[in-house]
């Protein structure tokens, strides 16, 4: 068994192989741009295992040398701190360290989504960008309009943008506006586009995926754009031990440093995907809009630690919510919410309680004053 390292750049691909006593056999360097120097290199090697870290342009390797290879293992490239943190690096000495790691059997795995969970993670993170596109031309306009004291909130209305051809503006600004105004509708009809797809998509999800979405949903304030992203973004549940990993897969656990019996909290570690903790963020505004019980959480965290910093911890809870319910497939309750009491069975042939006779006693009111005794008159007041 022969086990290679592949350092995997842009341009180019460097390439270490070891054998089982991780003595060197072989190191290469390609370029990314001749595939089919690579296939016949590696057809050479016969049975092999190789391992690449897993970069923003992994995909297209790990497809070529799948067929080939016995296994292919995706390294996580922070896990893997002995490269990043080496005094002398290069790319064979990284090339190199994969190799020997994967001979030992040591390499931290990093989670490769499947083709499914990739489209889906294209299509959400394109309507995000598009969306982002459409806020950014609107704020520019805005602005524009704001040196002239003319904008007004209804301005991408019909009758706002009739408003908006009639306002005297100077030659470039008009030209500016103009041109910002067709990326508008061209982002606008591109959004919509995307809507479409993005429903083709959703209809043809199988059934696990179908009722995950009816689970996230269930929790309110959470609507179909949260519930995209969150799916898109966690990939598979399942991978997760518990809610600590997909807290810090999220990002949004929060640092600490001890030393001496002193503690001190930090903020959030801010890792993994910045789209999946806006919208969490967004959705724990929602939640404490409308529900009471987490108001009041988010009441006590505030006057403890803040507003900002109570806004995030409500957001991890409501990530840590909605594992659970995608692991035990039950729909979003409240704790604490009672359920409605059946009224009393009547017995037969006995009148309802509104047509029963009211006995002498019961019609007597109760007196409602406080009746005293007189105080004793002293001694001296005789």
């Amino acid at each position: 068994m022969l086990y290679v390292g592949i350092d995997l750049h842009k341009k180019s691909i460097t390439i270490c192989v070891v054998n089982q006593e991780r003595q060197k056999v072989e190191q290469k360097r390609f370029a990314c741009s001749t595939p089919e120097i690579i296939v016949a290199f590696f057809k050479k090697l016969g049975v092999f295992q190789g391992v690449v870290e897993a970069t923003a342009s992994y995909e297209w390797l790990v497809r070529l040398l799948e067929p080939l290879a016995e296994r292919i293992v995706l390294a996580h490239p922070k896990k893997l701190r002995v490269i990043a943190e080496s005094t002398r690096k290069s790319d064979k000495i990284d090339a190199r360290l994969l190799a020997e790691f994967l001979a030992l059997d040591m390499i931290p795995q990093a989670y490769r989504p499947t083709p499914r969970q990739r489209e889906h993670r294209v299509l959400v993170r394109q309507r995000c960008y598009l969306q982002r596109r459409i806020t950014s031309i609107r704020n520019k306009i805005r602005r524009i309009l704001s040196d002239y004291n003319a904008d007004r909130p209804d301005l991408f209305t019909a009758a706002g943008l009739e408003y908006l051809a009639q306002v005297q503006l100077s030659t470039a600004d008009r030209f500016a506006v103009k041109q910002l105004l067709a990326e508008f509708e061209f982002q606008q009809s591109s959004l919509e586009g995307l809507a479409v797809e993005l429903k083709k998509f959703v209809a043809a999800a199988p059934a696990a995926e179908a009722e995950a979405r009816a689970l996230l949903q269930s929790i309110p304030g959470v609507g179909p754009v949260t519930t995209e992203v969150v799916l898109s973004e966690l990939a598979d549940p399942k991978r997760f031990r518990s809610a600590k990993c997909v807290v810090a897969y999220a990002g949004m656990a929060p640092g600490q440093r001890e030393s001496a019996g002193k503690r001190k909290e930090l903020h959030i570690e801010r890792t993994g995907s910045k789209l999946l903790r806006w919208v969490l963020v967004e959705a724990a505004w929602q939640l404490v809009r409308r529900t009471g019980r987490w108001r009041v959480t988010f009441e006590r965290l505030g006057a403890r630690i803040g507003r900002k910093k109570a806004i995030i911890a409500i957001a991890r809870r409501l990530l840590t919510v909605m594992m659970a319910l995608l692991k035990s497939g039950q729909p979003y309750q409240h704790a604490y919410e009672p359920e409605p009491a059946e009224p009393p069975k009547e017995k037969p042939g006995e009148k309802p309680a509104a047509e029963k006779p009211v006995g002498k006693k019961a019609a007597q009111p109760k007196p409602t004053h406080v009746v005293t005794k007189a105080p004793k008159e002293s001694k001296e007041h005789k």
